[in-house]
């Protein structure tokens, strides 16, 4: 087994890495009777349940709910009344229910839910199926809502193709992403957004709350309509446009999938769908996610395979999105949900606390997502370092593309809040950003949304705290915001540098956009002043806003200019702690590092391989926001003097303290 092959420690576990593999074929057989049918035809549940038009015209409205004895549709066109002729009739024993009407009964924009009575009670519900979910503006009340428009949309433009580029993900949410005080749309992002994150350079966008959630405040994360993208933005088709405007961009789509846990709302959810928690959850203690409030998924039930799977397909072939970021895994993976583990040894993959049905449907969402597009892009935010996460299923693996080094922002947080500069160790950097699974593709990141959340700082506000209301202008710097500034630059470009596959960012963060997220609630009365992004002030070129912007599509389009970049081989060249000083290099490009807050090095020596080396990228360049104390056109001679048996040559250099040169070696 090749997984085990290249890491030696995993070869006493290979016997349940085995087991694992051959479990989760046998859960596939048993999805697809035994490989009668394809594993792409079974995830066609969207196609089958939910509301459609038959070849007639006519509705046909099918649900799967086993526990129910009586189900009623109600909605605006029947005054929300349970009526017999708005009965659904139970098809079979497994808990298939349909109801078929006339063309004419229902016409687009009506809204919906289902009636569904059970042995000890009832309750209205919205369809698990719903393609589209509203919420009345006076009332609050969330319901499902008949998506016929006349002309469906078409997409114009063709999807990027992969190419040896780093993925460079610009997270991002639609509904913030605004400067007024208010909840954006899809088409607001599509015409204000998209053709900034094109310009800096990025060529993928990771969207997140796409799926209806019923409090905004949740960033998305607990979904109760799973088929349905948010209304609060907009329409279908208008999510659709702008999925196809940033194709048109060469920006591949990248959806925050929420997998993991179900919010606990009954009417608007999933939870007691059919009047029993076990239809799409477990019972119990096991059913609830102590962390989250949340409901967890049985992953062993095939109906809730199909419903999850579907989902995957629905989305790729639907909405044409390029691939998923799966949220939540590790929480997915133990039964403990990996809370309070340490995880210090491989012992603690492999000590039978992990959920062998969530690790069968991951592997299989895995198979099918890449057997309907091989290029698809699938990640896996996991925090507790499962080995093979992202290697071949056919290699011992999940399947993922990518994980998230999910070690790295806590790595910067922890030295940023808890050591002086002084203690910044080279060593240490080096080591944390490079501490990697050799064979599984890695995305890197300083920060994401999850450091930008009220409750947490970001980098910026860390480094540089109220200082930065006031000292931002170019006239009025501080030497605490100019420590803050070159220290961002500098973070970024380390992180962006190592990166084993991918880079990602966060909506904003990039020119260190002011002040933490914090959705409208109580607490604030419910206020969107800290829902937005002020993209005015890295469009204001007196603001260092703005140079941090520049820095970054400087440093994006250094890395994607790189052929094949992150394959190149990550080498060390120069460590030294007593200077702070660090260098690296990637093919030809060489990255040097002075993290020495006082210490300016002139002539610093030390050794590179013979050549020319010229600037390509120096982060106290004064457009960036630094001081200018280097001549980029000055080429650097690395000359051999005999003094050492090797091939590498001396060289000299000027580093100045907190900065950071890319040099470009040439024969």
């Amino acid at each position: 087994m090749r997984l085990t092959e290249q890491d030696p420690w995993l070869k006493p576990y290979e016997e349940r890495i085995q087991k694992r593999n051959e479990f989760t074929l046998a859960r596939e057989r048993s999805l697809t009777q035994g490989g009668h049918i394809s594993l792409v035809d079974f995830a066609s549940g969207h196609l089958h349940y939910g509301l459609h038009r038959d070849d007639k015209g006519c509705w046909v409205l099918r649900e799967f709910l086993p526990g129910a004895t009586e189900i009623y549709l109600i909605g605006s066109f029947n005054d929300w009344q349970c009526m017999p002729v708005y009965r659904l009739n139970r098809l079979d024993d497994y808990g298939d229910w349909e109801l078929k009407l006339s063309a004419s009964t229902l016409k687009h924009g009506d809204h919906y839910r289902l009636f569904v009575i059970w042995g000890y009670g009832s309750g209205e519900r919205i369809p698990a199926w719903a393609r589209r979910v509203v919420q009345d503006q006076q009332t609050g009340i969330f319901s499902a809502q008949v998506w016929a428009p006349e002309a469906e949309y078409t997409f114009v433009h063709t999807r990027p193709a992969a190419d040896d580029k780093p993925l460079t993900i610009y997270e991002c949410h639609v509904g913030m992403s605004s400067e007024e005080g208010k909840v954006a749309t899809y088409d607001e992002f599509r015409e204000n957004v998209l053709p900034r994150i094109a310009a800096l350079g990025y060529n993928a966008i990771q969207l997140m709350a796409v799926q209806e959630h019923p409090y905004y405040g949740s960033f998305g994360y607990h979904v109760s309509n799973f088929f349905a993208p948010s209304s609060r933005f907009g329409t279908p088709e208008e999510l659709k446009a702008l999925i196809d405007a940033a194709h048109g961009l060469g920006l591949r789509v990248i959806m925050d999938l929420v997998h993991s846990h179900a919010v606990k709302n009954e009417v608007e959810g999933l939870a007691r769908y059919d009047g029993s928690r076990t239809l799409f959850f477990h019972e119990g203690p096991r059913g609830e996610h102590p962390a989250w409030d949340s409901l967890c998924f049985d992953y062993g039930r095939n109906s809730v395979i199909h419903f999850l799977l579907s989902n995957c397909k629905y989305w790729l072939e639907e909405f044409n999105f390029d691939g998923f970021r799966f949220d939540g895994v590790s929480s997915m993976l133990y039964y403990n949900h990996g809370l309070g583990e340490s995880f210090t040894s491989y012992a603690d993959y492999f000590n039978g606390h992990q959920d062998a049905d969530a690790m069968a449907y991951l592997a299989i969402a895995n198979r099918l997502i890449h057997q309907i597009r091989p290029d698809a892009i699938t990640i896996a935010e996991e925090v507790s370092g499962m080995p093979g996460l992202a290697a071949p299923f056919e290699d011992g693996g999940f399947g993922f593309d990518y994980r998230l080094a999910m070690n790295i922002p806590d790595f910067w947080t922890r030295i940023a809040r808890d050591y002086t500069d002084e203690q910044w160790s080279p060593g240490e950097v080096w080591h944390q950003l490079t501490n990697r699974r050799k064979d599984e593709r890695t995305i890197s990141y300083a920060e994401s949304h999850d450091q930008a959340l009220v409750g947490d700082k970001t980098l910026i506000f860390r480094l540089a705290d109220a200082e930065m209301y006031w000292h931002m202008g170019r006239m009025q710097r501080s030497l605490g915001v100019d420590r803050a500034v070159a220290l961002h630059k500098m973070i970024r470009l380390a992180t962006a540098g190592t990166l084993n596959g991918g880079y990602l960012n966060f909506m904003g963060n990039e020119f260190g956009h002011p002040e933490w997220i914090d959705f409208p609630r109580q607490g604030n009365n419910w206020s969107y002043h800290y829902a937005r992004r002020q993209w005015s002030l890295a469009d204001n070129k007196d603001l260092l806003y703005h140079d941090l912007e520049s820095f970054d599509k400087a440093m994006i389009s250094l890395i994607s200019q790189q052929p094949n970049l992150a394959n190149e081989p990550l080498v060390e060249h120069w460590i030294d702690e007593e200077d702070q000083v660090l260098c690296f290099s990637r093919g030809d490009l060489f990255f040097i590092f002075n993290f020495s807050p006082t210490q300016s090095h002139v002539d610093y020596e030390f050794r590179l391989p013979h050549g020319t080396y010229e600037i390509e990228l120096d982060t106290d360049a004064v457009e960036f926001g630094g001081f200018g104390n280097n001549d980029a056109t000055v080429k650097h001679q690395a000359i051999y003097d005999g003094s050492t048996e090797d091939e590498n040559c001396l060289i000299r250099l000027y580093l100045p303290a907190r900065s950071a040169l890319v040099v470009r070696r040439k024969q």
